[in-house]
């Protein structure tokens, strides 16, 4: 396993999206960057592994899976099963709909069940700039 600074080593990170390319790229990234990753090809597959007691530190979901709200569907379920663990929710909403999430606000966040929103596509660096203050290294 990689042993550079600033690796979270030995972290999960749960990757929730139904774009198999998003997954491939964004997955070899984590790893290469250190981390394990779990990976669930849309909100079904999401469903099974939490329901089975799939461990992860930190959650990266797609809104817009199977269902519109198929994200915010996920996102409740690791929220009520641990408030606390850390989720990013990826979105390419506002560009397909025109609508504008946010969760910038606690408001937002409280039906949300994000901790932080970020508009696909997505830059690799704009995510790990977000895990590494949501899931800091030890």
């Amino acid at each position: 396993m990689n042993e550079q600074k600033g690796i979270s080593k030995g972290k999960i990170i749960l990757l929730v999206d139904d774009d198999v390319d998003f997954l491939d790229i964004t997955e070899s990234r984590l790893i290469k960057d250190g981390f394990k990753v779990a990976r669930c090809e849309g909100q079904a597959a999401a469903e099974e592994f939490l329901n089975g007691g799939g461990q992860f530190d930190l959650a990266v979901v797609d809104l817009m899976m199977e269902f519109f709200d198929s994200g915010f569907v996920v996102c409740r379920k690791i929220k009520k099963a641990d408030p606390k663990k850390p989720v990013i929710m990826a979105t390419g909403v506002e560009g397909e709909t025109g609508l504008a999430f946010s969760a910038s606000t606690n408001e937002e966040r409280s039906w949300i069940q994000a901790d932080v929103m970020l508009e696909k596509p997505l830059r690799y660096d704009q995510l790990k700039k977000q895990i590494d203050i949501l899931l800091p290294a030890d």
